[in-house]
């Protein structure tokens, strides 16, 4: 369906909108984006007096109130309108149910029963609907919150299109723009608990209550470059190792502040000498099936270092390429 003609309350095109379910958790979404209403302000007065709003705090890292009806079903706290702070309406889009949503940038209220959480801690565990919700919220509100003055007249900036627009004094408009970056999971290609995939630890993560995290290989994709050729570029500065193959697995926007992560696997020979940069790896390694599992499950411990080793959060893709290599045996 054309999203020009897509009326509020449509379900989304299989593969527009809504990605399998084993996809990246954060690029799971069952929103209803209605771009063709954001200059409709007639509809938007009538849509904010009927619709819910999602309170999120961007100067505190994106944070919005959650409810569990059970320890793994957090769910987003969404008020009417009569309950909404004052601030900048954001209209994120339509819900299944036809129910219009907003964001306002604000500090979160005290509510009984409710928690405050960011993508980072709880953007695996959200529902589809509750995933686009947060994840376009935050997004879109760091974009507004590094956009208040006009980077090429310097003059202050004004709201516009119900969120999706900024215009400086002069009438020269902007949009929210993301960073392409590319991260990749480097295995052998051997199958089994033996198999390995080769993780490194970034300079400026320090070891938290004696643990100390490995993740995949990342780096941002730079102009005039595909995200294929960034990947292979990126894996040999930071541990040296070339590549014989590539996959492309999928992508999710990561709004710290404003990324688009693009997943990658990738294949290479094992016996390649690792030679890290210094600025930006400390440590790289290649860990087993086996010991991946140990580590999902907080039970692998460097005999070396003394310290516990760790994965990224679940919400991340990073953890998300980790576990489809690691059930792929």
């Amino acid at each position: 369906m054309n999203p020009s003609t897509r009326q509020p309350g449509d379900q989304p095109d299989v593969g527009e909108q809504q990605p399998g379910l084993d996809g990246p958790p954060l690029a799971r979404t069952s929103l209803d984006r209605a771009s063709h209403r954001r200059r409709d302000e007639d509809w938007l007065d009538e849509a904010w007096k009927t619709g819910l709003v999602l309170i999120v705090d961007i100067a505190k890292g994106g944070r919005a109130l959650v409810r569990y009806a059970s320890s793994d079903e957090p769910a987003l706290v969404l008020v009417g309108a009569d309950a909404a702070p004052e601030g900048q309406r954001l209209f994120l889009g339509v819900d299944p149910d036809g129910v219009p949503i907003f964001a306002v940038d604000a500090p979160l209220p005290e509510v009984d029963g409710a928690e405050a959480h960011t993508l980072r801690d709880i953007g695996d565990r959200l529902g589809p609907r509750d995933a686009g919700i947060l994840t376009t919220a935050a997004a879109l509100g760091n974009w507004h919150a590094s956009h208040r003055y006009s980077p090429r007249s310097g003059q202050p900036t004004t709201v516009l299109e119900a969120g999706w627009s900024r215009s400086d004094t002069q009438g020269t408009q902007m949009w929210p723009r993301t960073d392409p970056a590319m991260i990749v999971l480097v295995h052998d290609g051997v199958a089994g608990p033996e198999g390995a995939c080769l993780l490194g630890h970034n300079v400026a993560w320090p070891a938290q209550s004696g643990v100390r995290r490995f993740s995949c290989l990342a780096g941002y994709v730079e102009p005039g470059e595909s995200a294929e050729a960034a990947v292979v570029r990126e894996v040999r500065e930071e541990v040296g190792v070339r590549l014989r193959s590539l996959k492309y697995e999928g992508s999710q926007s990561w709004p710290f502040p404003g990324s688009l992560m693009l997943g990658f696997t990738a294949e290479a020979d094992k016996d390649q000498d690792i030679v890290v940069d210094p600025e930006e790896i400390d440590e790289a390694r290649w860990f087993t099936r086996r010991e991946v599992a140990q580590m999902i499950a907080g039970d692998h411990t460097d005999p070396e270092s003394g310290l516990k080793l760790s994965l990224p959060m679940r919400s991340s893709i990073a953890f998300y390429l980790v576990e489809r290599w690691l059930s792929h045996t």
